[in-house]
């Protein structure tokens, strides 16, 4: 891949990893400028068809930023979501996508700095392979 930075679609959750987002901005830490975020309620509410039409738009990689135990909306919020991301990679599989093309993580509220972190070092995962 000849670019600098992937493009990258974060799903993050309104109440938990956003404002960690939010606030790595107010910090001015910095990460990649092809990241774009989606706020969702639930991690576990993240439907397949979305991740998968992120790769038909472009997008070379989707992170996951879950609440993990903290979710507000049920407390195996992570373990669903852990299998929604076990789901979507054998459907990427069966489609010649890269499983290693979707993350996920837990990113509390005030984690920006392990955003940040997580986001660098998918972007060079990202870089790294021969993504068409």
């Amino acid at each position: 891949m000849s670019k600098r930075s992937a493009k990258i679609l974060v799903f993050s959750t309104e109440k938990i990893s956003d404002p960690a987002i939010d606030m790595a901005g107010l910090l001015k830490l910095h990460y990649p400028p092809e990241v774009f975020t989606i706020p969702v309620r639930c991690s576990s509410g993240i439907k397949p068809r979305w991740i998968l039409r992120a790769f038909e738009k472009g997008f070379d990689g989707v992170f996951i930023a879950a609440d993990g135990s903290d979710c507000s909306y049920g407390e195996s919020c992570t373990e669903k979501t852990g299998h929604l991301v076990e789901r979507v990679h054998e459907m990427m599989k069966s489609q010649n996508i890269e499983p290693s093309r979707l993350r996920m993580a837990a990113i509390c509220s005030v984690c920006s700095e392990s955003f940040v972190k997580q986001v660098k070092s998918f972007n060079e995962l990202l870089l790294k392979q021969e993504i068409q």
